[in-house]
């Protein structure tokens, strides 16, 4: 990956500039020869995968396909995902339907594989939107080489309205933040809570959380985020405050967070 976001300033005002220039930006990098190397070799091949082995089995497709949900991490784990793929999701007791984390799910549901009918990789757009996935995250990293706290805001800003829209009570959806390690921290630290409530009953901290919220943004509902500019104060706390802890402790308050995003 050769282009190197740009982010001439922390805090706000550089969350103002990237929102400004990401388009620009994104499509700078996803016109790099190695990003446009794989997403060509994707779209020429991934019509002729009809199961979660023959998935596994292209290290290139799969290395797009993963990267696309966030997972490439997994990689090397060809038989979990491959397992994943094959269980799909109709059953209760597929694997991505017990996993907490929900990316195996989408995963999972994406490609359509594990059922009698035909799988969802040879319907017509399906490279460009597994792409389009592909080109988002792999954005999201290179920000994240010049920037951790902005990586984990375009996170945020990505996964935060689609989980206000997917329906669900509204401690349903709390729980899925609280278990989403990047979203908790944006949520911790625009909140000042403590990393150190995670110690107490789920529904102590849910009791925190919506406190919270209601204090610092005026609601304490997760489907508020449906809301553009909703979405945007949460994150110019965020920033705020993770600003302020950097200059007290030297270190980023999304450093944990940062980290699970990079695999380390």
């Amino acid at each position: 990956m050769s282009y190197t976001p740009v982010i001439p300033l922390g805090g706000y005002t550089g969350w103002q500039f990237l929102q400004r220039t990401q388009s620009d930006q994104s499509a700078a990098l996803a016109n790099t020869p190695s990003l446009q190397r794989d997403m060509q070799y994707f779209r020429d091949n991934i019509g002729t995968v009809a199961t979660g082995e023959g998935l596994v089995k292209d290290y290139r497709l799969l290395r797009v396909a993963l990267t696309a949900f966030g997972l490439q991490d997994d990689l090397p784990n060809k038989a979990f995902i491959q397992r994943i793929l094959d269980d799909g999701v109709v059953a209760d007791d597929a694997l991505s339907n017990r996993l907490a984390d929900k990316r195996y799910r989408e995963f999972s549901k994406a490609f359509g594989f594990g059922t009698d009918l035909p799988p969802l990789s040879r319907l017509p757009g399906f490279a460009d939107r597994i792409l389009d996935r592909f080109t988002e995250q792999s954005f999201e990293q290179a920000v994240g080489e010049v920037d951790g706290d902005m990586r984990i805001a375009l996170n945020a800003a990505r996964e935060l309205p689609e989980m206000a829209a997917s329906g669900g009570s509204e401690s349903t959806l709390w729980f899925r933040v609280m278990g989403n390690t990047p979203l908790r921290t944006v949520m911790e630290t625009a909140f000042g809570l403590p990393s150190s409530i995670a110690g107490l009953d789920l529904d102590r901290q849910l009791e925190f959380f919506q406190d919270r919220a209601e204090s610092v943004l005026g609601s304490n509902s997760i489907t508020q985020f449906s809301d553009p500019e909703a979405m945007d104060d949460l994150i110019r706390v965020f920033l705020a405050r993770s600003q302020v802890a950097q200059f007290s402790a030297g270190t980023s308050s999304a450093s944990i967070a940062l980290t699970l995003l990079q695999g380390g």
